[in-house]
């Protein structure tokens, strides 16, 4: 009895914290998505008047959302609203050009379409690049409900504070992690299970850069690991898979892991 009654307490505390269910922020980032890359659905806006309206209903949703956690806003749920609705250009600029540098960089892949409504990488990117714009308006949880939702279906873990420039191409994709203060240049093509992590968890570590910053144009092979805030990978740079990386290097430079590997031919039995 002891123990249902600590629980009935944490479902009255959680009763009374006013956040909006995963389900409904999930619904509203893939509307976001919808409007701006219909590609990934067969329900079309084909009329000037229908997009104003769909985009006055993402406004609506979102404001409804943030009304849920009033007392946690940094200001009024309608400003907060507007203001994401004037980050939507610069965020479907910046998805644009990922699409293409998925698409000049995967030999298999043969359209935009087919990036858009089948690559992996692209959905974890979209759902960070909504949510990376929700974080620089300091609304609490959403961003990072929103970068869970696109991790449990995509296997790509991206915090929405970390700061990625576009034209990124993510490959294959499952097993990746970025870090919260991650910098990410122009450019960078990583494949899967690559991690830009911290060195230490400790939690006094919250407000710094624990997470390491990646130049323009560096290609990080599957299985790598990169570690530390200090860590800088200079620009145009190749870092091979298995690679440990806790340190800096210059721009131009190629890491490799070369694992000693014996063969041992059996005899042939008479």
């Amino acid at each position: 009895m002891d123990f249902i009654k600590k629980l009935h307490e944490k479902h009255i505390q959680a009763s009374a914290d006013n956040y909006p269910p995963t389900s409904a922020v999930s619904n509203w980032t893939t509307h976001v998505l919808l409007t701006l890359f219909p590609e990934q659905s067969k329900t079309k806006c084909v009329t000037v008047e229908a997009l104003e309206e769909a985009m006055a209903n993402m406004e609506a949703e979102l404001i409804h959302l943030l009304n849920l956690m009033v007392d946690k806003l940094p200001k009024d749920a309608e400003g907060l609203a507007k203001d994401f609705i004037a980050k939507i250009p610069d965020i479907y600029e910046d998805l644009s050009e990922d699409v293409q540098a998925i698409l000049n960089g995967d030999p298999a892949a043969k359209s935009e379409y087919e990036v858009i409504r089948a690559y992996p990488g692209f959905y974890a990117i979209a759902f960070y690049r909504i949510a990376h714009a929700l974080h620089q308006l300091n609304i609490p949880l959403i961003p990072r409900m929103i970068t869970e939702c696109a991790h449990s279906k995509t296997g790509i873990d991206i915090h929405p504070g970390a700061v990625i420039a576009p034209s990124f191409f993510i490959d294959h994709g499952t097993g990746i992690v970025i870090g919260e203060t991650c910098v990410i240049g122009r450019g960078v093509k990583i494949y899967q299970g690559v991690t830009l992590g911290a060195l230490s968890v400790a939690k006094e570590m919250a407000e710094t850069k624990r997470h390491p910053t990646i130049e323009e144009n560096v290609v990080i092979y599957s299985g790598a690991t990169i570690l530390g805030g200090k860590t800088i990978i200079g620009r145009d740079s190749v870092i091979g898979g298995n690679v440990w990386l806790t340190k800096s290097i210059e721009p131009n430079s190629m890491v490799y892991y070369t694992p000693q590997i014996k063969f041992k031919v059996a005899e042939a039995s008479e």
